[in-house]
Order: structure tokens, then sequence, then C-alpha cells
């Protein structure tokens, strides 16, 4: 929320009498207008970013402070009749409609997040999803290929790939851990690499094999069918999408009942000269 959304609630509440007030705890009071739970909630919101950087037994003085600065600052602007110009009654009427429709779409669009409707939308999406193969690999990646080739020949005598990893791979992510890559799809390595990858079977060991970082020496640990996404790791997103679906098929629907007339649109354009206009052909001997 921007500090224009937060003044237009500020208006809001002004607009809904003191009942609203009264229900709210008063936790503070600048010249005698009073600072609400409600008010920091709303405050907090707002301010987002800046109080994110601060320590957490700070946050609420920091918003204190901040609704004292507004508090003082609106009984200024007031003094000064700025609420009394034409131009702040649009500006007030035009946030008013937006915290109206922010805050309708907010509601009805939580209504669509169910337990039922999150489920049936996993289980509709991982049943079209076709399974993607991925495997476990490990690789020495060294920049020549004589070295490389070397490298290869110790590992036929039966040398340890982990330990060899360790002490020759230029890979500095995955040389220190013997050269694990761990579980990867073919898309997300180079081609050439991943081609050669992806051929190998468990436990075997592919010649060097040349990409732009170098010579790579690969061992297969193991291929499977990469694992469908855990329900649990994905709600967050699914209700996400049910919220946003239902909001803008709600405002689609509020548009396709209404009458909306456009006045701005420019005129039609003129219509081309008539035929009559043209010039007479010249008569045929």
């Amino acid at each position: 929320m921007n500090s224009a959304r937060f003044i237009a609630i500020l208006g809001l509440t002004l607009l809904a009498g003191p009942a609203f007030a009264q229900a709210d705890k008063v936790v503070a009071r600048v010249d005698g207008v009073a600072i609400t739970e409600q008010d920091i909630k709303l405050a907090t919101e707002d301010l987002g970013e800046r109080l994110a950087q601060l320590p957490e037994e700070r946050k609420r003085d920091e918003v204190i402070n901040y609704l004292v600065d507004l508090k003082l600052g609106a009984k200024a602007a007031v003094a000064a009749k700025i609420a009394d110009s034409p131009d702040f009654a649009a500006r007030l009427a035009y946030y008013r409609d937006k915290v109206l429709l922010d805050e309708y779409l907010t509601r009805e669009g939580k209504k669509a997040v169910t337990p039922e409707a999150s489920q049936k939308l996993y289980d509709d999406t991982t049943k079209a999803m076709t399974p993607e193969e991925e495997v476990h690999a490990r690789h020495i990646l060294i920049e020549d290929e004589a070295q490389a080739k070397a490298a290869a020949e110790r590992l036929k005598k039966g040398e340890d790939f982990a330990k060899l990893a360790a002490e020759l791979s230029k890979d500095p992510g995955s040389g220190k851990e013997g050269g694990d890559l761990g579980w990867f799809t073919k898309d997300r390595m180079v081609p050439e690499f991943a081609e050669a990858a992806f051929k190998l079977n468990k436990g075997e060991v592919s010649e060097p094999v040349k990409s732009q970082f170098g010579w790579h020496i690969i061992k297969l640990e193991d291929k499977r069918s990469k694992p469908l996404p855990d329900f649990a790791a994905v709600k967050a997103q699914i209700d996400q999408y049910l919220e946003r679906k239902a909001q803008q098929d709600l405002v689609l629907a509020m548009r396709e009942k209404a009458k909306i007339e456009r006045l701005d649109k420019p005129a039609a354009p003129a219509a081309p000269a008539p035929d009559a206009a043209k010039p007479a052909e010249p008569k045929k001997n």
C-alpha cells in the first residue's frame, strides 16, 4: 500500500464515524487526536520495506513517530484549507474508489481459495505434466585436452572419481564436493555436456567432452523421472493463482454487465471524395 492509499483509508475512517474509532484501542494522542492500533496496522503495511530494515524492537516506535508526523501534517493541511480545494476532493474520491475496489477484490478473491479448489488445481496440473528425465552426475573439469585424457586413463585404472575431481577439477563449485553436480535436467547444462551425460548408464564414465568451459569427464550416478512438486511446497503459489484468477474474472464480469460509454473517442475520419470529383477521361477516336 502506498502513502496515498493510506491517506485515503484515513479519510474513510473519519467518514465512518465515531463508533469505529471507539472500538479501536487508542495508543497515543497528538494535540488531542487519537492514534489507534488500527492506525498502526495500516501504517505498518504502508511503510513496508522501510520497516524491514529496522530491528523488531524499533519498528513500533518508528510507526508511531510516523503517525505523529502524519497527524500533525494533516492538521496543518486542514488549517491551510487544502481539504477545501476541488483538487483534493477529486483526489480523495479517486482514492476512496481505489481502496474500496482493492478491499472488495481482496475479500472476494479469498473466497475462491478453499482446500478443495487448491487440491483440484494441483491434481489437474500435475496430471497434465509430462514426466521429465533428470540425472545425478559428477564431473571433472580440466582446461587442457591432454591432461583430460590423462585423467581419464587414471580413472580407467581404478582411481576414485570423487578424489580425482577434488584433486584436478577446475570447477570452483563442484570440485571440492568431488565433482558432484546433484540432480539436473537436460536444459540446465550446455548442449555438449548434457548430450554426453544423458547418454550414459548408471555408473558409467564418459570420455573427455569439450565445451566452452573446457574438457569434462562425466560420471553418471543415477537417472530418474523428475519428481512432481509436493502439494505443500506449491500451495502458496496455487492459492495466489486462485485468488488472482477469481479477481480477474470478477472484474471482467462487472465490465460485461455494465453500460460503459466512451465520450472521448476521436471523430470518425472524413468520407472519401465521390467519384464525380474525378477528372473526365479523354474521348476515344
